[in-house]
């Protein structure tokens, strides 16, 4: 089914994300506060300028000029935010767009869809399922060879790589 079906209208910007650690227990003291929790003063002490005016404040990046647009670097792409893998580099393409393109998301449920209709558009924002910082949108119908027809269009700044032989390391040695 497409995420342009109805049923993605009625997910809110206003809706409560899920906190998938709510059912482990009470926290440590020495945890940090779920990402989906922290105040606007703890995101702008963890984030750089540019990634607050962006994760949190829904901005964009200039095209082109985003650290993994034109990367092939293989490995899973993580929220800048809060560290949630959203996307693998088997799911990238090069759209030409500018910004990093994928044809789909990691799985069902890492990232979340809100109607947007701001600056005179009509678009499907994506945000981080977790934390719900913004990473850009998704587009349908544009005529990529994509098994999906789709085009995640996220913003370099909301995501973070780790590189395939990095995150085989950490699994081998952990």
């Amino acid at each position: 089914m497409s995420i342009f079906g109805n049923s993605i209208f009625g997910n809110k910007a206003a809706d409560a994300v899920a906190n998938p650690a709510a059912d482990s227990g009470a926290a440590r003291p020495d945890e940090q506060a779920p990402a989906s929790q922290k105040t606007d003063a703890q995101w702008r002490e963890e984030l750089t300028p540019e990634e607050y005016r962006v994760l949190r404040q829904a901005g964009t990046e200039r095209p082109y000029t985003g650290e993994y647009w034109d990367t092939h670097t293989a490995g899973v792409y993580q929220c800048r935010a809060c560290g949630t893998e959203l996307f693998t580099s088997n799911e990238k393409f090069d759209s030409h767009c500018g910004w990093p393109s994928f044809w789909a998301p990691l799985a069902e449920g890492k990232v979340r869809y809100i109607h947007d209709r701001t600056m005179g558009m009509d678009r499907i924002e994506v945000r981080c399922g977790t934390c719900d910082s913004h990473l850009g949108h998704v587009f349908e119908g544009e005529g990529y060879g994509t098994p999906t027809d789709q085009r995640y269009c996220i913003n370099s700044v909301s995501l973070r790589l780790v590189p395939r032989d990095t995150a085989d390391s950490a699994t081998a040695e952990g």
